[in-house]
């Protein structure tokens, strides 16, 4: 009855060990593996940081040229309304040189200017 005793104690002891022995062999893979993915999500962390560095640069620097390309366009269009808002006053002018120059080739062929009779320039351009 004692040896029986002793025998399933022994037999529960080397069960009980065998199942320590399997959990610590469990443990050390599992802390094996865990310790892998840390190494490895920490790779990916580091990769993902020096990728939103570069995608902040890139922001940074598409930012500026967005705006030097929106106050290129600014300065393109106040040029653009000064040339629409003077195009009559500056038609004038030309006609008036045309005009001036008419009268500077007459005079150098020899004509007299007070007998010459200007045409508006209305009428000289309808009829050139």
């Amino acid at each position: 009855d004692l040896k029986t005793e002793m025998n399933q104690a022994r037999l529960e002891e080397e069960d009980a060990q065998e199942d320590y022995e399997q959990l610590m062999k469990d443990s050390a893979e599992k802390r094996a593996s865990d310790s892998k993915t840390i190494s490895e999500q920490e790779g990916q962390l580091a990769e993902a940081n020096s990728d939103l560095a570069a995608a902040k640069d890139d922001l940074s620097a598409n930012s500026k040229t967005t705006q030097e390309t929106h106050e290129y366009t600014q300065d393109l269009h106040k040029s653009c309304d000064f040339l629409l808002d003077n195009y009559d006053t500056r038609k004038s002018a030309r006609d008036e040189e045309l005009e001036a120059l008419d009268k500077a080739k007459a005079v150098l062929s020899g004509a007299d200017v007070s007998l010459l009779q200007t045409r508006p320039a209305r009428a000289r351009k309808f009829m050139a």
